[in-house]
């Protein structure tokens, strides 16, 4: 009996996570595969719409072409240790319906099970969802689902994010190494330096 509790309790911790250890981790979204190389997706992309994101210059964003499921979307590439392989898939649905979103919302729990993490507002104006895996080679992996009518804010309708974590944090690092000048601006305020509040403050 003794035993038996044991193992209940080791699987009870097992799914109790944040991270889906047992679930198969996704790697596609709208037909694009992360790790796969940009190039690949030539007939899928607008290849002059190529942009380095704000504040991380090291990753570049692409454009989709609008699909009968997608309305639009950015597929996001490294540069330095991951160059021009794909970290992050960000799709808009052509659907943006409160109905269409409970619909996917069941489906993803029908294949990922129930979301570990809850992003959006306490409104629920912004319903937002995350999913955390680590896939075999140990990779992690964040899915979030969002529904959204009213913040201007945020992407206004049903979106995906697929992101390759490890893969965007190994690409920022060498970024910041070749480019010691560029990171250092973006550090924060030393601790004991004083603030300027003219500056801080309305006037």
């Amino acid at each position: 009996m003794k035993y038996i509790l044991t193992i209940l309790t080791l699987w009870g911790i097992l799914f109790s996570g944040h991270t889906c250890l047992a679930i198969s981790a996704p790697h596609q979204l709208g037909g694009f595969m992360l790790g796969a190389d940009i190039s690949e997706y030539k007939s899928q992309l607008n290849m002059e719409s190529s942009l380095p994101i704000r504040y991380a210059e090291n990753i570049r964003e692409m454009a989709i072409k609008e699909t009968t499921e997608f309305k639009s979307g950015l597929v996001a590439y490294g540069t330095c240790a991951v160059p021009n392989k794909i970290v992050r898939i960000k799709l808009k649905y052509a659907d943006d319906s409160k109905v269409f979103f409970d619909t996917l919302l069941a489906q993803y729990e029908t294949k990922f099970g129930k979301a570990a993490e809850w992003r959006g507002d306490p409104f629920h104006i912004v319903i937002t969802w995350k999913w955390s895996f680590v896939d075999s080679k140990g990779n992690h992996i964040s899915l979030i689902l969002q529904h959204n009518k009213l913040d201007t804010d945020e992407k206004i309708g049903n979106s995906v994010k697929l992101t390759l974590i490890d893969a965007i944090d190994k690409d920022r690092q060498c970024y910041e190494k070749a480019h010691p000048a560029s990171s250092s601006l973006q550090s924060p305020q030393h601790p004991n330096s004083q603030p300027n509040w003219d500056k801080l403050l309305p006037r």
